[in-house]
C-alpha cells in the first residue's frame, strides 16, 4: 500500500469537513474573485506553516508529538501550553463531529423509544464504529479514508455537474459589498485549511520520511484548495449576490443554501447528494482529527508520565470524553469551539514559526529547509496574531459580521 498516497488523502480528508458547504454563505458579500484570492493566500500561509513541521521533525524522533517538539525547544512550559491548547481544540472538534455524525446516523435508523434516545444511541454507535478504525491502527484509517474520500469526490463531482450549466459570469464578477468583509471572513476560511494536528500521526505513519511527508502536505492541501475553489465557483456562479444576501436574512444555514440551489437548478438530486457529501466529509474529518488526538494522548502519556498505554486504553481516553460531552454537556465544547480560530492559529502558525526559529539557530545546515528565511517566520507569526484578533474586532463592532 502506498502510504504517501494514503497520507495525502488523510491531509485533504481532514480539511474537507461538512463546514465547507456553508463557506459560500460566509463569502456572500465578498464575491467569487475576492474569495478566490482569500483562499489562495490562506492556502499558502497554512501550507507553509505545515511544511515548517516537516523541517522541525528532522531534529526529532519520528513518533514525537507536538507537545514533545515544544518541550524539546521550550521546556516544560512549552509542552504544557502547546499540549493543553491542542487537546482542548481536538476534543472540541471531536465532540462536534460525534454530535453531527450521531444526528446523521439517527436520521437513517428506525426511531428507538423517542427522538432523544435515538439520538444518544446514534452518538454512541457512531463513535464506536468509526473510532474502532483509529484503535485498530493508522493503516485501517488509511483504508477506510481512501474509500470514503473517493466516494466523496464522486458525489461532489455529481453536484458540480448538475450546477455548472446554471453558472453565470455576471454572478462571478460581483464585487464585495464591503471590503472589510474580506478581513472578517479570514478566520472562517483559515480554519478550513486545518489539518496540522494530524501531522505527528502522518509523520509516524511515514516513518519520518521527510520527502513523503512534504509531498503529502503539498498535494493534499492543493487538492483541498482546488475543491474549495470549484465549490465556490459553482455556488457563486449559480446564486447571485442578492440571492445570497436573501438567504442570509431568511435562513443563514446550510439548509437555506441547499433550498435556494435546488430552486434555481430545479434538481431535487442536489439536496440528497449534498447531504451524502456532508456525511462523508464529516466522517473523513472525524478520522483525521481522531488520529491526531489519539497520538497526542499517546505522546503525553509516554513522554510525560512514562506510561505506554495499550490502544484500547488510548481509544477510551480519546473518545470517551467527547462522547460524554456530546451526550450530556455539549455546552463546554461549544464554548471551546467558539475560540477555535484562536487555538488553531496558535498551534498551526505561531508555534511552528517559533519552533522553526529555534531549530534554525541550533541546526543551521539541515537537509530540508522551508523557503523564505527567518524574515518570513516573523511575517507569518504576525499574520497569525492578526487572524487571532479579528473575532475580537468583530465583537467590538470594528469589523462587519459574517456567517460562520
Amino acid at each position: 500500500m502506498n502510504r504517501t498516497l494514503g497520507s495525502t488523502l488523510l491531509v485533504s480528508g481532514t480539511m474537507i469537513g461538512a463546514g465547507m458547504l456553508a463557506m459560500p454563505l460566509t463569502a456572500a458579500g465578498i464575491g467569487f474573485s475576492f474569495t478566490f484570492v482569500l483562499l489562495a493566500i490562506l492556502w499558502l500561509l497554512l501550507t507553509y506553516s505545515a511544511l515548517l513541521f516537516v523541517e522541525i521533525y528532522q531534529t526529532a524522533e519520528h513518533d514525537a508529538g507536538i507537545g514533545t517538539l515544544a518541550a524539546q525547544y521550550f521546556g516544560k512550559t512549552g509542552r504544557v501550553i502547546s499540549t493543553t491548547i491542542l487537546m482542548i481544540f481536538l476534543y472540541a472538534l471531536l465532540a462536534a463531529y460525534v454530535t453531527g455524525g450521531g444526528n446523521i446516523l439517527a436520521s437513517t435508523i428506525p426511531q428507538i423509544s423517542d427522538a432523544e434516545t435515538t439520538s444518544k444511541i446514534s452518538i454512541v454507535l457512531f463513535t464506536i464504529i468509526f473510532g474502532a478504525f483509529i484503535i485498530i491502527g493508522t493503516k485501517s484509517v488509511d483504508v477506510i479514508n481512501r474509500l470514503l474520500f473517493y466516494i466523496m469526490l464522486a458525489v461532489l463531482a455529481f453536484v458540480l455537474i448538475l450546477m455548472s450549466p446554471k453558472i453565470s459570469m455576471d454572478n462571478l464578477m460581483a464585487m464585495p459589498i464591503d471590503n472589510a468583509l474580506l478581513i472578517s471572513a479570514s478566520p472562517v476560511f483559515f480554519t478550513a485549511f486545518g489539518f496540522h494536528g494530524s501531522i505527528p500521526s502522518l509523520n509516524a505513519y511515514l516513518g519520518g520520511n521527510v520527502k513523503a511527508l512534504r509531498i503529502s502536505i503539498l498535494t493534499g492541501s492543493l487538492i483541498t484548495l482546488i475543491i474549495y475553489i470549484l465549490w465556490q465557483l459553482s455556488t457563486h456562479g449559480v446564486l447571485s449576490q442578492s440571492v445570497f444576501l436573501d438567504i442570509l436574512q431568511k435562513d443563514p444555514t446550510l439548509n437555506g443554501l441547499v433550498t435556494a440551489t435546488r430552486e434555481i437548478t430545479g434538481s431535487n438530486a442536489i439536496s440528497s447528494t449534498v447531504k451524502i457529501f456532508s456525511a462523508l466529509a464529516l466522517i473523513t474529518s472525524f478520522l483525521g482529527v481522531s488520529l491526531g488526538l489519539f497520538d497526542c494522548v499517546k505522546d503525553l502519556l509516554k513522554r510525560t508520565f512514562n506510561f505506554s498505554a495499550g490502544r484500547i486504553t488510548l481509544g477510551v481516553l480519546t473518545f470517551l470524553p467527547p462522547m460524554l460531552f456530546a451526550l450530556f454537556y455539549p455546552q463546554g465544547f461549544i464554548l471551546a469551539l467558539s475560540y477555535a480560530g484562536q487555538m488553531f492559529a496558535f498551534y498551526a502558525v505561531v508555534l511552528p514559526a517559533a519552533l522553526a526559529w529555534k531549530v534554525r539557530q541550533k541546526y543551521p545546515n539541515l537537509p530540508y529547509k522551508v523557503f523564505g528565511g527567518n524574515a518570513l517566520l516573523i511575517v507569518v507569526s504576525v499574520l497569525g496574531i492578526v487572524i487571532v484578533s479579528i473575532p475580537f474586532l468583530i465583537q467590538a463592532g470594528l469589523l462587519p459580521k459574517v456567517v460562520g
